[in-house]
């Protein structure tokens, strides 16, 4: 894991100074038929990520934050509310929304060059014949760059089935800043790791978003993961999830696990999940 600060040649290539996006949600509220019933979701959310924001949604397993995440990534459409990028309305997924899922889905049959190359590829093959030449030397040296971010350059011509869990998560984070995201969406990306590993992943997500400057929303139950890496906390209940606080953590960074502010906030969250005990 490289937690060295980025070169500056590596992050011209994917827009360092670029503006994260601002996601308004509002009044959502949304469910599934399951068995022939209605299965409430979510129930009247609201809330605002403010552009380059670090946003962590807390909540119980099944509680609905997967639900709110794919609804601010375009997959599915609200039953009630709205949900906007940039002021316009969220009416499909958008290449600067990028998802991050739990399991990094690398396809085993590319290298990990080949599966960062993908989101770029599918856009060189909407334009014309001029273009994509034009556009191909970009694309190496935005594909170089995501893979130096993530420390995984030595590694470009390996095989997901040679890489160990961080490193295939991490494969999944170049995969998904090659695309030049403004928003970040991560539902519970190290959610399958070792704790050794899942610290390292943390501590380099953060790294990421500082140099890049992208907004973040990150879904997790991980109480500690969520103080550590978000400005702020927006803390769920049960299904049918409503917002039961919003934890503001003006701790500087880098952050320490054992700082007695964040241990204190850590005290007040398990509070409000009823886990005082």
């Amino acid at each position: 894991m490289v937690a060295a600060v980025i070169p500056e040649s590596s992050t011209d290539a994917l827009a360092h100074a670029r503006r994260g996006t601002r996601v308004d949600v509002r009044g959502v509220s949304h469910g599934f038929p399951l068995r022939g019933e209605a299965l409430h979701v979510l129930d009247n959310i609201s809330l605002t990520v403010e552009p380059g924001e670090f946003v962590a949604l807390l909540g119980a397993s099944g509680c609905g934050k997967s639900t709110l995440l794919r609804l601010v990534a375009g997959l599915d459409a609200p039953e009630r509310g709205e949900i906007r990028a940039d002021g316009e309305a969220v009416a499909g997924p958008h290449p600067s929304r990028v998802v991050v899922f739990q399991d990094p889905t690398l396809f085993p049959w590319r290298t990990v060059r080949d599966n960062v190359a993908l989101g770029p590829q599918a856009q060189r093959r909407t334009r014309g014949d001029a273009a994509r030449q034009e556009a191909k030397h970009d694309v190496a040296r935005r594909i170089d760059a995501a893979l130096d971010m993530v420390g995984l350059s030595a590694f470009a011509n390996a095989f997901p089935h040679q890489l160990s869990g961080g490193m295939a998560q991490r494969a999944a984070l170049a995969r998904a800043l090659v695309n030049n995201p403004r928003l970040l969406v991560l539902d519970e990306p190290f959610g399958k790791l070792d704790s050794l590993t899942r610290i390292r992943m943390q501590s380099e997500l953060v790294r990421l978003w500082q140099a890049e400057g992208f907004s973040v929303l990150l879904v997790t139950h991980d109480v500690e993961e969520a103080l550590y890496a978000a400005n702020r906390v927006i803390v769920l209940s049960e299904r049918p999830a409503h917002i039961v606080a919003e934890v503001r953590n003006d701790a500087p960074y880098p952050r320490h696990r054992d700082d007695p502010g964040l241990v204190s906030l850590r005290r007040e969250v398990l509070g409000l999940l009823g886990l005082e005990a």
